[in-house]
């Protein structure tokens, strides 16, 4: 977990990233949203797809949703929904990809959050990736209730 001091996770490899994602699956709840904010390549999706593995179900594949905007992975106890807002045209969009019937039946992945303007809750955990050389930096900034959950990830 980020803390004053070390401001960041480094992830230098996917092995890296999944073993961090591994971390966070157990945390989600029903109702959770997770912003997954970065440029293209810096692990948005690859995260998405470790953590949805990392819970326990069938192993997907988990391809970015940049075309079909949505996708949903049934877990045993969980179903996620993978949105990614890239090519929204308008904010409001985002209600017609079911965003408010993912918010009562599971936990949200988001990718370009920032697309949906103000419409999105505001509780909720940004992970934010970045490129560090050839690995990844990640931030997290918790909202509510998640920062409180996130010091199950401390040391």
């Amino acid at each position: 977990m980020p803390s004053p001091s070390q401001p960041a996770v480094e992830l230098p490899d996917e092995a890296a990233t999944s073993a961090f994602a591994a971390r966070i699956a157990p945390l989600l709840r029903v109702g959770d949203l997770l912003y997954l904010e970065g440029d293209l390549g810096a692990g948005k999706t690859a995260f998405a797809r470790a953590l949805i593995n990392a819970l326990p179900g069938p192993r997907e594949e988990v391809p970015s949703p940049t075309f079909t905007l949505v996708q949903t992975y049934p877990r045993d106890a969980l179903e996620i929904w993978h949105f990614d807002l890239y090519r929204l045209e308008r904010a409001e969009e985002v209600w017609e990809l079911g965003l408010e019937e993912a918010l009562v039946a599971g936990a949200s992945l988001v990718e370009w959050p920032e697309r949906a303007g103000s419409l999105l809750p505001a509780e909720r955990l940004v992970l934010r990736f970045a490129h560090a050389g050839t690995g990844r930096r990640l931030t997290l900034e918790p909202h509510g209730g998640w920062a409180e959950r996130l010091r199950a990830l401390a040391p």
